[in-house]
């Protein structure tokens, strides 16, 4: 199957030339509180760290669902993503508003454990009630050429998901070239990922406009090939909005409205929701509140 997937070279100056023109667009008064508030409706929460406890988890679910009730008719976040453990946790606190609980398998962030240790990983989320599993490839049987090894990888936890919907993560700051992205992201896709994601967050550089551009490019490619529709996940170093509506400026321009929606593109930003939330503000009252006037969990 691998060998049917081609190996294109990317055109990495007009990547970044396309970009640097996204990044020249304005948008103003009506049109950007409706994209502010589109990016906050695709945030996907997130806490993955070590001294995670129930209650940071539980706290974190009230902030998806109460971003600043001050100012009333915000969308909730589309989702909170956390390790295997919290996802019953993380249910239970969302019970009924609407908001997803993703969470992170395969032994998150460096993939480095076997096959069944990913499995195992993968159905523990699955049967605690998530709704979505990021997991991350083996960059190092990447780097190795065992291109059939990610694929089959990708394609034993895709069916382990059953319903739930699956995100695979390429940790793009470790694939380097943009050629490397695209040929990534290609399998990927052909192994059954629902979403395609950048990074784990947990290394620089993690998202930047044309890595994700470059993963666009290859979504709309299959989607023209196919019909199918793939969802798309930049994750890490996008804090703050005017660059997030940058992304949505280049999500439109590439692939159409239909992806301008939380079922086909998220943030994985955690940081991201409170400049958000201060420029809707802004925009409201005419004046900037100070980080505090915002919750940070």
């Amino acid at each position: 199957m691998v060998q049917s997937i081609p190996r294109k070279a990317v055109d990495q100056t007009g990547i970044e030339e396309r970009c640097d023109r996204f990044k020249k667009r304005s948008i103003k008064k009506d049109a950007k509180v409706q994209g502010l508030q589109l990016a906050l409706s695709m945030i996907d929460l997130t806490t993955l760290e070590g001294k995670d406890t129930p209650g940071k988890v539980r706290q974190m679910c009230y902030k998806a669902m109460h971003l600043h009730d001050a100012y009333p008719g915000l969308p909730t976040v589309a989702a909170v993503c956390v390790y295997p453990n919290f996802v019953e946790t993380a249910k239970k606190a969302l019970k009924g508003s609407g908001v997803l609980v993703a969470s992170v398998a395969t032994a998150f962030p460096s993939g480095q454990s076997s096959l069944q240790v990913k499995l195992d990983d993968t159905r523990m989320a699955v049967e605690a009630g998530a709704d979505e599993v990021d997991m991350v490839i083996s960059r190092g049987k990447y780097h190795c050429g065992d291109f059939g090894f990610v694929y089959d990888e990708i394609a034993a936890v895709k069916e382990a998901c059953g319903k739930a919907r699956l995100k695979v993560i390429l940790e793009t700051g470790e694939l380097v070239t943009l050629d490397d992205v695209a040929y990534a992201s290609r399998i990927a896709i052909a192994a059954g990922a629902d979403f395609i994601k950048t990074s784990t967050g947990k290394v620089q550089p993690a998202a930047t406009m044309p890595v994700t551009l470059t993963m666009l490019e290859v979504i709309r490619d299959h989607y023209f090939a196919t019909g199918q529709m793939i969802g798309m996940k930049p994750a890490g170093g996008i804090s703050n909005a005017k660059l997030a509506l940058h992304y949505l400026i280049m999500v439109k321009e590439s692939l159409g409205q239909q992806w301008l929606d939380k079922h086909w593109f998220r943030f994985g930003a955690s940081s991201l929701a409170n400049d958000l939330l201060k420029q809707l503000v802004k925009q409201k009252t005419g004046a900037y509140q100070s980080s505090p006037y915002f919750a940070i969990d």
